[in-house]
Formats: structure tokens, C-alpha cells, sequence
């Protein structure tokens, strides 16, 4: 069992049986046919991966191809900085997409925003991401290094408000830590996704600066799963994990991090439980 398959089954089993019920509390979410998409939750979750020791990828179900979307698409948001759908290479934002191509002012958009940072070296004009970048590099014992997707003057302008919206860099011991604070988390549909792509982009940071990594801490502030996922998630709960330990391999020892390419991303020593088909996961909107 990895430790992403302990804390996933740890966290569903918590919302099964003890979560909150949004039955008659008007969700926003409906489902394909129009219905209400209503779900059970808990408040204020905190999961701990070590990564230095094991990529965080779970074996109940397979993960294999799913991984390199999940980088992709944080690519997409971290690299590219762009809003737009047409720039992705998977399909998980269409349902977002307005008439302009894009899903507003959300996510990438918000990263190509430059601002005036207070620097070592003086006032620094660039976005969030090379600031990141930069300190790293310049300051690393700073405990500031931070960036923030939900801006509260363009929420209006966002087809979908973020859902990960905030990391925190911390750099000890030459380790490179990063805390991940997201509002909203879909266990069935999202969270194997989520670890897995700031997994990897903490491991790309780590090249970047010279560092080994450390610790993925992700904190969700409501962690949910939709009522016509329970029956999914309790076949996967009945699975049995495999005894695996995954490994991220970078076939590009760049420096820079805008070389990377979804491409130079491998995983071995990995394998999930080939009796469980889930079929196609219904997504709520």
C-alpha cells in the first residue's frame, strides 16, 4: 500500500461515515441530467506525503496514463500560464470553456500577471511563478515564498473559481517542502490528480534550485465526495492496494523550468489493482 492509497482510504472512509450531508442546502452543483449534485464532506483535512521516498500515486485504481495529464495540465497553468483550453492537451477543462476559448480569468491567467516584488536586490518586476523561482534561488530561508491564484477582484471574471489556489515554499535542510491549500477537493475525480501534478512539480522546483525534495502537505478545506460516487469509491475501498513504491524519473536534467515537457516524465516501480473498472466517472458541474 502506497501512501497515497492509506491517506485516500483513510480520508473516504471519514467522509462515509461521519461527513456532512448538502441535502437541502441549494448546492450550485448539478449533475449532466440537470439534478442536484449533492455530496457528503468533511471540514478541514490535512494529508502528509513524504515524497522523497515514494511518488504519491495511488494503486486501487490505475494511475499509469492518468499522471502525465495530471502534469500537463499543471504545465499548463505553471509553465504556459495560459487560460487557454486549446493549450491543453487533455480534455478535463471543456466543460469551462467560454465562448472566447479560454475559462476567464482563472488559473494560468492569474500567473502571467507581473507585479512589483520587494527583493534582496531591490523592487523586482515579474509573476508569481518566477518570483517563486527567484527566491528560491536568492533566499531561500524565507518564509514568504508563496503564490495565490484566488484573486478576489477577477472572481467574476473566472469560469470556475480555483480550486488549488495557494502553495507555500519552505526550504529546510536543503529540502524543498511545499504546502498545497486547496478550498475544494473531489475525492473520487481529483485527489490522485492533485498530489500527483504538485508532486512533480515540486520535484521539477527541486532540480531547478538544487535542492532534494521533502514533504507534500495538502491542506483542503472542504473534501467531499458526490452521493453517485459513493457506490465507486466503496469498490475502491474494497480493493486491495499493491505493495509498490513509485519513483518519478526526469529524463531532462534541465535548469530551466521552462524546458520541461510532459514528455520527460517517467514513472517505475509502479502497478494498481487490475480488477477494479470503474468506467466513466460522472463529473459534476
Amino acid at each position: 500500500m502506497t501512501q497515497a492509497d492509506k491517506l485516500f482510504i483513510q480520508t473516504c472512509k471519514e467522509i462515509i461515515e461521519h461527513g456532512y450531508s448538502s441535502k437541502g442546502t441549494n448546492v450550485r452543483t448539478r449533475w449532466e441530467d440537470g439534478t442536484e449534485a449533492n455530496y457528503y464532506s468533511i471540514v478541514g483535512v490535512q494529508n502528509k506525503y513524504d515524497i522523497a521516498k515514494e511518488f504519491p500515486m495511488i494503486t486501487l485504481r490505475n494511475n499509469s496514463q492518468t499522471v502525465k495529464k495530471a502534469i500537463d495540465e499543471i504545465l499548463w497553468i505553471w509553465q504556459k500560464k495560459s487560460n487557454k483550453v486549446s493549450d491543453l492537451n487533455s480534455h478535463i477543462w471543456d466543460q469551462w470553456k467560454g465562448e472566447d476559448g479560454t475559462i476567464g480569468k482563472a488559473y494560468g491567467y492569474q500567473f502571467a500577471k507581473k507585479y512589483k516584488f520587494k527583493t534582496n536586490d531591490g523592487i523586482k518586476e515579474m509573476d508569481q511563478v518566477d518570483y517563486v523561482l527567484y527566491l528560491l534561488k536568492n533566499d531561500s530561508s524565507s518564509r514568504r515564498i508563496m503564490t495565490n491564484l484566488f484573486n478576489h477582484e477577477d472572481l467574476k471574471d473566472m469560469n470556475l473559481e480555483p480550486c488549488a489556489f495557494g502553495t507555500q515554499w519552505i526550504v529546510k535542510e536543503n529540502r524543498l517542502h511545499l504546502i498545497l491549500n486547496q478550498r475544494s477537493q473531489d475525492m473520487l475525480a481529483a485527489n490522485g490528480w492533485n498530489i500527483m501534478q504538485y508532486a512533480a512539480l515540486q520535484y521539477m522546483f527541486a532540480q531547478i534550485c538544487n535542492f532534494e525534495v521533502g514533504t507534500l502537505t495538502h491542506n483542503i478545506g472542504d473534501c467531499h465526495i458526490y452521493d453517485r460516487h459513493i457506490p465507486l469509491v466503496e469498490k475502491l475501498l474494497e480493493a486491495k492496494p499493491m505493495d509498490v513504491n513509485p519513483k518519478l524519473i526526469i529524463n531532462n536534467k534541465t535548469k530551466n523550468f521552462y524546458e520541461f515537457k510532459v514528455e520527460d516524465f517517467e514513472i517505475i516501480d509502479y502497478d494498481y489493482n487490475k480488477e477494479v473498472k470503474l468506467g466513466k466517472i460522472p463529473v459534476a458541474e
